[in-house]
């Protein structure tokens, strides 16, 4: 019988993140490279040189798909290079996603659109695509990151809210249709994060201060601290874990 720790390593398996090249996708892909996965990031930019540098230094390969997840067609591109290139798939991560902020009265609908095609259809095309696979294969781990805000409005950001609720309630729904296949669907829910996505949010002294002092850790979080948890969900670890939206937010949600 095997260690415990061994439960969480990833040798030889290849994992698939979408958006890896920067913020918390590039933690994420970095942390399941370190477990021993190689990775296909998916990604608009060609600007990988943060994520080869990180993905090398852990022995491991990386491909970059240079695809815009919102385009039809993106998901099955993105599977064929992974197939392509490693010739299999054991894990995705949706972690591609965009923000827009306008209050609600004022929300422009061609803004409401893009958010929920990248941060709604995108998510549920990839898994479809990759689900069809992994069932074929009779395993797989698929990973979505959603927010607190799946549990909670926000302010100012309806359209992402709305999304993120939506990739929470999908996960619960995909993972009822493929549990028994062999296929874990879970997802991760980080609170208010150190990102690029949220430097409009930080420089707001008065909010990003509010937002600190409610959160009972003391500070935003930092994107290395989902590497743990992304581990775990794409790992042996977690085989019997199905559904669940596990929150890494610092304490945000209990307080």
């Amino acid at each position: 019988m095997g260690m415990i720790l061994d439960l969480f390593r990833l040798d030889g398996q290849v994992a698939v993140v979408t958006g890896g090249n920067r913020g918390l996708g590039l933690a994420v892909a970095t942390a399941l490279a370190q477990a021993g996965a190689d990775i296909v990031s998916v990604q608009r930019s060609t600007e990988d040189s943060a994520l080869r540098v990180a993905v090398e230094q852990a022995g491991r390969h990386v491909h970059i798909a240079t695809l815009d997840v919102g385009e039809t067609g993106a998901a099955q591109h993105a599977l064929d290079a992974a197939l392509q290139r490693f010739g299999r798939v054991d894990v995705l991560v949706n972690n591609a996603g965009v923000q827009r902020r306008y209050p609600a009265v004022d929300f422009p609908v061609e803004e409401w659109d893009r958010v929920q095609n990248i941060n709604t259809r995108a998510v549920f095309l990839f898994c479809q695509v990759f689900g069809r696979e992994m069932i074929r294969q009779g395993r797989g781990k698929i990973i979505n990151i959603t927010s607190v805000l799946s549990f909670q409005g926000g302010y100012t950001v309806p359209a992402y809210a709305a999304a993120k609720h939506a990739v929470a309630g999908l996960t619960k729904s995909l993972c009822n249709e493929w549990s028994s296949q062999g296929v874990n669907v879970n997802a991760i829910a980080p609170g208010y994060m150190d990102t690029d996505m949220n430097e409009a949010l930080k420089a707001n002294v008065e909010r990003s201060q509010a937002i600190n002092a409610r959160i009972p850790a003391g500070r935003w979080g930092q994107p290395e601290d989902l590497g743990g948890v992304a581990v775990f969900l794409a790992s042996r670890a977690s085989d019997y874990i199905h559904g669940e939206v596990i929150t890494v937010d610092g304490g945000w949600m209990a307080r």
